[in-house]
């Protein structure tokens, strides 16, 4: 373009001292300005195409490493709720077992109050049927006669 631009200088001032000067030949390099233009545009549209189709490059490249991001993720968080869930199973059932411990000692401990109990019912009666025995004999040996 600088050397079209020094051209047409050369032609103007060429055709201000020149009486003879052909004005086709300002023609012809206004036709070069037009093409150089024209190239410029289409370079310049180009290299836009260019940049265009690298940032959708870019852009695909991105959301493939996002959905990569997001499935390892999501992958992660299955294998933390998998991993939950069995210590959750775990300890369930480690809950219910110490429950079902504490219920049969709760059971054995009933049926030994219940044994004691009676025993001890049983000691009572005992207790009670020697003291009458007792309480007859000294009743029956301590008659006073009526006389």
């Amino acid at each position: 373009m600088e050397a079209l631009i020094h051209h047409f200088t050369l032609l103007s001032d060429q055709a201000l001292v020149d009486k003879t000067f052909d004005p086709s030949r300002i023609e012809d390099l206004m036709r070069l300005f037009e093409v150089d233009s024209y190239k410029a545009w289409a370079a310049l549209e180009s290299e836009q195409q260019q940049e265009l189709e690298e940032a959708e490059e870019s852009l695909r490249q991105a959301e493939l490493e996002l959905d990569r991001d997001m499935e390892w993720g999501m992958e992660e968080y299955r294998r933390t709720l998998e991993e939950m869930e069995r210590m959750e199973a775990a300890e369930l059932k480690e809950l219910e077992e110490k429950a079902e411990t504490a219920r049969r000692t709760g059971n054995l401990m009933e049926k030994a109050a219940t044994i004691a109990a009676k025993r001890h019912i049983a000691a009572a009666m005992g207790s009670a049927a020697a003291s009458m025995r007792s309480a007859w004999k000294t009743a029956a040996g301590n008659k006073v006669h009526p006389s």
